[in-house]
């Protein structure tokens, strides 16, 4: 059902003239209006609006053990979703950020999923509810040399999100109640270290889950040649209902680009292993491996990669698994694999062996990006799927954008459902007016990885 129809046309309407003079000079008076027409010094107003419709074709719903696949019904999902916040001044090395988040269905033909949301199981899952939130609070000091520490609601994303991130693709993002320690030495040792304890993690759903967590993560710049990465994840979930989710991992990455050759030529890649193991209160006693691969070829504003990422499982909810990470990122944008536990199936893991495609033009703001996937048990023996993969993204100026983005899944394998996504979506974001202290760490070359998200 539509509550409204007016939107996607006004918005895209307004992205679309963003490069006109008069566009260009209303945009300028909206930049000084929310930096304080630079008088707050570091502190401005930021705001993001993410429009997205949303459609999802599905041949049937999830695999209930014991029940009959049922038929469930094309879901729609128009959304709106507005990021508004306040970032204070800098005073004697504090700073302080507080941010509201809302997500308005302008149509609810959708299954919005959670525990605690009004579901409408007889369409497709689409995790996006029409929910409002307290996104940030924190704050934060940077008075010690090359060290950040930030207390509060925060986003933290390490890496490329596998393990610890914000979910950014989705409308309503996963924040953290959490302690931040971030010391960052390039000039003499080149290491950034982030130390943390991550005390609670508010969904993707607007819902709250209880941890008991200290992270962990060095990146160690090895010259001009990548980034020698090591971590350790030790996840408690307090909730009964989550301790099959409680796990410690730790593991080992390096992942960077060669120099250039010839002026335009990059080789990128990654090799990355890592060991998980049940902690804490989880019931089921296993221990698993992660390997992650990636050779590829950067010229020309052209991106070639090919990629495999195994997840080994050993049984139902013994599979390595990534409960905080950005999954939607990883194993296809159809999302069937984007949680292990509870799947009989996937107890036997997942080998996911991909290419990747992305093009830059227009002096870098047109992106297009294809990808293929084979997916598979751990031991390639048993076939899962195949998926393409499909995104255009156009940016307009610093502060609009507009995207579309395709997935198609396709399965003879009765554990899993053919699945077709569309996305349209329209984004105004003046987040960049005012730098705020940068927590976490992030990998320099991740445009392509960026582009999948």
């Amino acid at each position: 059902m539509f509550k409204s129809t007016h939107i996607l046309p006004a918005g895209v309407l307004a992205i679309a003239g963003a490069g006109t003079p008069a566009q260009a000079d209303i945009t300028k008076e909206v930049e000084d209006a929310l930096n304080f027409y630079h008088y707050g010094s570091n502190g401005a107003v930021k705001m993001d609006l993410n429009y997205r419709w949303e459609n999802v074709d599905q041949d049937k719903g999830p695999i209930i053990p014991g029940k009959a696949p049922k038929r469930v019904e094309t879901a729609n999902a128009n959304t709106a979703r507005l990021r508004l916040g306040l970032l204070s001044p800098t005073f004697y090395d504090f700073q302080a950020y507080a941010e509201y988040e809302g997500n308005y269905a302008l149509q609810e033909d959708y299954d919005q999923g959670g525990t605690t949301l009004n579901r409408h199981r007889d369409y497709s899952l689409i995790a996006d509810p029409d929910r409002s939130e307290l996104n940030q609070f924190w704050l934060s000091y940077k008075g010690i040399a090359d060290t950040l520490i930030k207390v509060g609601r925060q986003r933290i994303k390490f890496d490329d999100d596998r393990f610890i991130g914000n979910v950014g693709w989705r409308q309503m993002e996963s924040t953290y109640d959490s302690v931040l320690l971030t010391h960052n030495n390039q000039t003499l040792f080149g290491l950034t270290v982030n130390a943390g304890y991550l005390d609670h993690v508010q969904n993707i759903f607007g819902e709250t889950d209880t941890l008991n967590a200290p992270v962990l993560n060095l990146n160690y710049k090895v010259g001009d040649w990548g980034n020698l990465i090591g971590y350790g994840y030790w996840l408690d979930f307090r909730e009964r209902a989550n301790y099959a989710k409680s796990s410690q991992t730790y593991g080992l990455r390096f992942d960077g680009k060669s120099p250039q050759f010839f002026d335009t030529v990059n080789f990128l890649y990654t090799a990355e292993w890592g060991k998980q193991s049940n902690y804490a209160d989880n019931p089921n006693h296993y221990q698993a491996d992660r390997i992650n691969l990636m050779g590829g070829l950067s010229a020309f504003n052209l991106t070639l990669q090919g990629a495999m990422e195994q997840l080994n499982g050993y049984g139902l909810n013994k599979t390595f698994n990534t409960p905080l990470g950005t999954n939607h990122a990883f194993q296809g944008w159809a999302d069937l694999f984007i949680n292990p536990l509870g799947n009989a199936t996937l107890g036997q893991g997942i080998r996911d062996v991909f290419a990747t495609a992305s093009y830059k033009a227009m002096n870098d703001t047109l992106i297009v990006t294809g990808m293929y996937h084979d997916f598979y048990d751990d031991t390639g023996g048993v076939e899962y799927g195949s998926e393409w993969d499909f995104s255009i993204l156009k940016k307009f100026g610093k502060h609009y954008s507009l995207l579309a983005k395709y997935a198609n899944f396709n399965t003879e394998n009765a554990a899993f459902t053919d699945t077709q996504k569309i996305w349209l979506q329209a984004n105004v974001s003046f987040n960049d007016l005012a730098r705020e202290p940068a927590g976490s760490g992030r990998l320099p070359w991740r445009n392509v990885i960026e582009a999948r998200t």
